[in-house]
């Protein structure tokens, strides 16, 4: 099934493929934008945002055809189409682009990036870390990042209150399924259970996953509060989307739209970071108000035991490997 669907989904995107058509009198680029997010999300709106700018910016030399919620593929064959060309544009966590470039583990290791604000700092493609991580993307897989933004803070959901990592025991918990969210499940004390996205809600209903970790404003805009009656705020990565386009796609673009599609994505995702953390606090009052348990230190959560297991289990899984990365990171204040 999953060969049929791909084969499927990469027939629909290459009938999209980038062509000069006419539109009136003017030459328009088509760039194919695919993602996982929904459409109301955050990450979701903000493509939306992307592509009336790069409309807007370009004169409309340049038009953004969005592809939200896995239409085309789920998420590992979305950063496949991107590499090959199939697709131009895809937005993904860090830890998917870690199985590329492994440097990228850095920016979603639990515990390592205090805030929003100094994550911002830390993915400004000016930054010594981004500046090596976009060197090495490009290098390897054919793929620049465009632009980033804030995500939002992931925190743990679960069918109970889970106040340490005794409390996961033995319990099977979605896992983005890359290495490091596997991980951070494992330094939650809970069993990883990779799952794609667009499945969550079945694993969770089915009891396949007893709980996932996700940003405030992913677990409100998937409606987790109707198989999820506690959020422990566990606050264990501080994340970014990393928006990447295929290279020679890049390439193919004369210097004016390039610098066009440059400006938009500067704008979007400084659009999208203040958007996020404009919304968190209010969904997490929505979620609330939604019936779901909200569990913070006051409430006994036992952060310390978290972030001193994270501390372990990245010695243990990366050691010295990372540090040149993480050396980088720290150069940011």
């Amino acid at each position: 099934m999953k060969a049929r669907t791909r084969i499927a989904a990469i027939a629909i995107a290459a009938a999209l493929a980038m062509t000069s058509a006419a539109c009136g009198r003017r030459p328009v680029v088509t760039l194919r934008y695919a993602h996982m997010s929904a459409s109301d999300s955050v990450a979701g709106m903000q493509a939306e945002f992307f592509a009336r700018r790069v409309a807007e910016l370009s004169d409309g030399r340049l038009a953004v055809e969005v592809f939200p919620a896995s239409f085309i593929g789920d998420t590992a064959e979305q950063l496949a189409m991107a590499r090959d060309g199939t697709i131009d544009i895809h937005h993904t966590t860090a830890g998917a682009l870690a199985t590329l470039v492994e440097g990228f583990t850095v920016l979603d290791a639990p515990y390592r990036i205090s805030d929003p604000e100094r994550l911002s700092r830390i993915v400004d493609l000016r930054s010594p870390l981004m500046t090596r991580l976009d060197g090495e993307l490009r290098h390897e897989t054919g793929l620049r990042v465009l632009y980033t933004f804030y995500f939002g803070t992931r925190h743990l959901s679960f069918d109970g209150p889970a106040l340490s990592p005794v409390d996961l025991r033995g319990a099977p918990i979605r896992a983005n399924p890359y290495p490091v969210y596997e991980l951070a499940v494992a330094i939650l004390g809970g069993v990883p259970t990779p799952v794609d996205w667009n499945r969550i809600q079945a694993a969770l209903a089915t009891g396949a996953a007893r709980g996932q970790e996700n940003p405030i404003e992913t677990i409100y805009s998937s409606d987790l509060y109707r198989w999820q009656s506690h959020l422990m705020l566990t606050g264990h990565i501080v994340g970014a989307e990393i928006v990447v386009m295929n290279e020679r796609s890049w390439a193919l673009l004369p210097r004016r739209d390039r610098d066009a599609l440059a400006e938009a994505a500067a704008e979007a995702g400084r659009w999208a970071s203040g958007e996020t953390l404009t919304m968190e606090s209010a969904k997490l009052e929505a979620l609330r108000s939604l019936g779901m348990r909200v569990v913070g230190e006051a409430d006994g959560l036992r952060t310390d035991l978290f972030k001193a297991r994270a501390e372990r289990f990245l010695a243990a899984e990366y050691g010295e490997r990372l540090a040149p990365y993480f050396a980088l990171m720290d150069e940011t204040p």
